[in-house]
């Protein structure tokens, strides 16, 4: 196999390497079933039973939820109303604009400048989130989500966070006890993830939002963790699919651009655009060979002197006659 043939191979084969490392958790993410750590139906007790008394309680009582300031649009009232109404013994803290600056700039100082230059409000309203729940324990639940039943059943868990489609996880509504290490990690976690990705939407959701702590708790759970520092995942079903689920879902995303649209339509249409990757890839491929062979194998066939043929070396010819039975003596040598 010629030199050339084998640097172009290593070449390509290095940098295909290069990008499945790079997308390695975003791979197995497509595979995961969050099966492992699921909150089955059958070990959370019924609305009203007398089991949920039982249950030790981890979480502490209290539900955060975020919003830019204390004026709550109208279409999110009845699902915020939902929450308070249903847990009069829990406290209840909205998390303004103001508030959570303050919050941030006293207790976590060196995350301020990345909070504050954030390109995106959402980007706040994700971070801040993290950061109370890491700080403070408790739910967290987005104002588009209306509470369907008590949350005591929830508390019983060290940390929770759900289940969404098509992959990964959520961060609309999740819990957890004190400085729980997965949380920890995530607001650790946050400064790296700080990229613009040029989408709107790519950028939220990679460096904050859903995307993110996916990627977070892939990593966080692919070595396996104590059971105390498991992060359990609230399935569809449980979430609110039905009577005995505990939440309700209502109108939000608001801050969905166009960008957005055109992600979800990517998402409906994903058999044609994985046939279209591939089929570039061919192309993009087919050309490197193309390069390849009209520049680097065209070259390999030149001599060093660029092609001139070059005259044979002269070579000297003896002739020897012999004398005895041991000696020979030299006739004639000429260059030939």
């Amino acid at each position: 196999m010629r030199r050339g043939l084998v640097i172009f191979l290593v070449v390509n084969l290095l940098f295909i390497a290069f990008l499945v490392r790079s997308v390695y958790t975003l791979l197995t993410l497509l595979v995961e079933d969050a099966s492992g750590d699921a909150i089955h139906r059958a070990e959370i007790p019924a609305p009203g039973s007398g089991a949920i008394d039982s249950r030790p309680q981890l979480i502490p009582k209290i539900i955060h939820q975020t919003y830019v300031n204390e004026s709550i649009p109208a279409h999110w009232q009845g699902a915020q109303k939902s929450c308070i109404d249903l847990h009069g013994d829990y406290e209840y803290i909205m998390w303004t604009d103001v508030k959570a600056h303050d919050f941030i700039a006293a207790e976590y100082p060196w995350f301020l400048e990345t909070f504050v230059n954030y390109a995106q409000p959402i980007q706040r309203a994700d971070a801040i989130r993290y950061f109370v729940l890491a700080h403070f324990g408790g739910v967290y639940i987005d104002l588009d989500d209306g509470c369907n039943r008590r949350l005591d059943p929830l508390l019983s868990y060290p940390a929770w966070v759900r289940r969404t489609v098509p992959t990964g996880i959520s961060n609309d509504a999740m819990g957890a006890v004190p400085r729980h290490p997965f949380f920890l990690k995530v607001i650790d976690s946050l400064q790296a993830y700080n990229r613009n990705w040029r989408v709107p939407y790519i950028t939220v959701m990679y460096s904050t939002g859903p995307l993110f702590l996916s990627v977070i708790w892939k990593e966080y759970t692919r070595w396996g963790v104590a059971e105390e520092a498991r992060v359990r995942v609230l399935m569809p079903d449980e979430y609110n699919k039905h009577a005995w689920s505990f939440f309700t879902h209502h109108k939000g995303s608001s801050w969905h651009g166009k960008d957005a649209h055109t992600i979800f339509w990517m998402g409906q249409h994903w058999l044609m655009i994985t046939v279209l990757g591939f089929a570039t890839a061919g192309v993009v491929g087919g050309g490197l060979w193309w390069v390849y062979g009209r520049v680097f194998l065209r070259r390999s066939r030149r001599s060093p002197s660029r092609g001139r043929r070059l005259s044979p070396r002269p070579t000297i010819s003896s002739f020897w006659r012999r004398k005895s039975m041991t000696d020979y003596e030299l006739l004639e040598r000429r260059e030939v």
